[in-house]
């Protein structure tokens, strides 16, 4: 069904003591905007793939849309990353995708975010099948209806039945190690 775990190792509690630190070093006022969450992470601004998937990133965490992450944000983040199970992290993802927040995803929403994972995973070499291909497969798998739209019920049923879409929608094929070294570039 594929619902095993992708994380190769987990987090002890005083590694995400550390995580919540850092926070706290580097945003004393409890509030971390956009350029700061990048600059965390490490993104360039030369790169706009990364740039635009930390913007999506940001903004499912940023819950009361005040275009900061405080401290509860940022560490309800950190447990959905690091400790959520494959449902809250299926949701997640859904949200991320949902980039006008409507609740259903469209053909360009798909389409953009197949994009940017390609470019981020450096997979678009590899693979023969264009982001278009892929995102019609999936409309093909996923849209039970057939109205043109992804709703939540059916992303999760879709991604649970086929094993490559749950692969490429989750988004945090390791996020632990992810998190742990971005993090561990702050001086």
């Amino acid at each position: 069904m594929g619902q095993g775990e992708s994380r190769t190792e987990e987090m002890d509690l005083a590694q995400i003591q550390d995580l919540c630190f850092v926070f706290l070093k580097e945003c004393p006022s409890g509030a971390l905007h956009l350029h700061e969450f990048k600059r965390i992470f490490g993104v360039q601004s030369s790169s706009l793939e990364e740039s635009v998937f930390l913007e999506n990133i940001f903004r499912s965490f940023d819950t009361n849309r005040d275009n900061t992450l405080d401290f509860l944000e940022y560490v309800a983040a950190l447990h959905l990353i690091l400790r959520g199970n494959m449902e809250d992290r299926l949701k997640w993802s859904f949200k991320m995708y949902d980039k006008d927040g409507n609740g259903k995803l469209d053909r360009q929403e798909v389409k953009q975010i197949i994009r940017i994972i390609y470019k981020i995973k450096a997979q678009s070499d590899d693979i023969s099948t264009t982001p278009s291909q892929i995102c019609d497969r999936i409309f093909e798998l996923v849209d039970q209806n057939d109205d043109g739209e992804i709703s939540l019920s059916e992303f999760m049923e879709g991604a649970q039945k086929e094993e490559w879409l749950l692969d490429l929608l989750k988004l945090d094929t390791n996020a632990t190690t992810w998190v742990v070294q971005n993090c561990s570039k702050l001086p």
